[in-house]
């Protein structure tokens, strides 16, 4: 199992600002880099503190002042689904779980089990978030994200997005 899904409360380490969009990042492990930028990107990679950059709209998905190091979205071997506004957008790397299929089930429902899926998953030591997802973290915190701003605009008659 990821260390990050192990349900511990990872420490905050340094804290840096994106200097394209000024958003503070979260730290990153040089791991995740190494599994998910192509291979041009990673011969750029340098030993200093690296950040994920969470700003949608940004195109910098990882980043080090120290080191004077940026690496956009077409460096990266995945979709950065926090980056995308596009199907398919993905939100559980793990188990290829998009935002179109926690969509599809809630409409079709007006539930979803996805999220207990992932749980059983990672209880079992199934995934690896670590290497998978390019900020590093556990995905059940975005899927939980869109399953609630989902249920809510069903609620409120909205349109979700």
């Amino acid at each position: 199992m990821s260390e990050c899904c192990s349900g511990a409360v990872l420490p905050r380490k340094a804290r840096s600002r994106c200097r394209i969009c000024g958003q503070e990042g979260q730290t990153v492990k040089r791991v995740t880099m190494e599994h998910l930028l192509t291979e041009p990107a990673l011969a750029r990679l340098m030993n200093a503190a690296y950040f994920f950059c969470p700003t949608p709209t940004c195109p910098v998905v990882y980043f080090s002042n120290e080191a004077d190091s940026y690496f956009h979205k077409g460096e990266v071997k995945v979709r950065v689904g926090i980056k995308e506004t596009e199907d398919p957008v993905p939100l559980c790397y793990c188990f290829g779980i998009t935002k179109q299929m926690v969509l599809e089930e809630i409409g079709a429902t007006g539930r979803t089990t996805i999220p207990d899926f992932i749980k059983a998953q990672v209880k079992a030591g199934r995934c690896a978030c670590e290497i998978k997802n390019p900020s590093g973290r556990c995905c059940l915190g975005m899927v939980m994200h869109v399953v609630f701003a989902t249920i809510r605009s069903k609620a409120g008659g909205q349109s979700a997005g």
